[in-house]
């Protein structure tokens, strides 16, 4: 069975996203060995300059590349990510259990986005929009898109 792990920067604080996530948990196990790996986000001071955020991205950077498996197939999520729809999406997912990846890891950053040098070390840029969206929810709407590629490569309904 294939792994699937989502990277994040910062714990989730609010009952609604925990409950979105913990559903998604219960819904993916049936296709995947899911889980959610949390880093310490870095304290960011106000109006931080521009060093100061290239060193609050590297420190979390550093705390991502600790958690990310051998052999993974790396995904980063960032704006300037290639953009498709979930049908291409779950031949992703498919075409990578049959290439013999054992474990997907997603990786979503904090309030200030991804280091460069996360972005390097990734098998793939991953955009959902142009748009920014908070990164907690970004982790809902993700685990949604993995459920749905996993219904689509099952030929269930659920993503009509």
């Amino acid at each position: 069975m294939l792994g699937v792990t989502l990277i994040t920067v910062g714990k989730l604080k609010e009952k609604f996203y925990t409950a979105a996530m913990e559903e998604y948990a219960k819904r993916l196990s049936s296709y995947c060995r899911f889980e959610v790996v949390e880093v310490k986000d870095e304290r960011t001071p106000d109006n931080p300059s521009e060093v100061e955020k290239q060193a609050v991205l590297d420190c979390e950077a550093e705390r991502i590349i600790a958690k990310i498996p051998k052999g993974a197939k790396v995904i980063t999520l960032c704006v300037e990510g290639k953009q498709m729809p979930s049908e291409q999406f779950a031949q992703l997912i498919s075409k990578s259990a049959v290439e013999g990846a054992s474990k997907l890891v997603f990786i979503i950053g904090g309030s200030m986005g991804l280091s460069e040098s996360i972005k390097k070390i990734s098998d793939l840029r991953l955009s959902f929009s142009e748009m920014t969206f908070p990164h907690m929810l970004m982790r809902i709407i993700l685990a949604e898109q993995i459920y749905r590629a996993f219904t689509i490569i099952e030929g269930k309904t659920y993503h009509k």
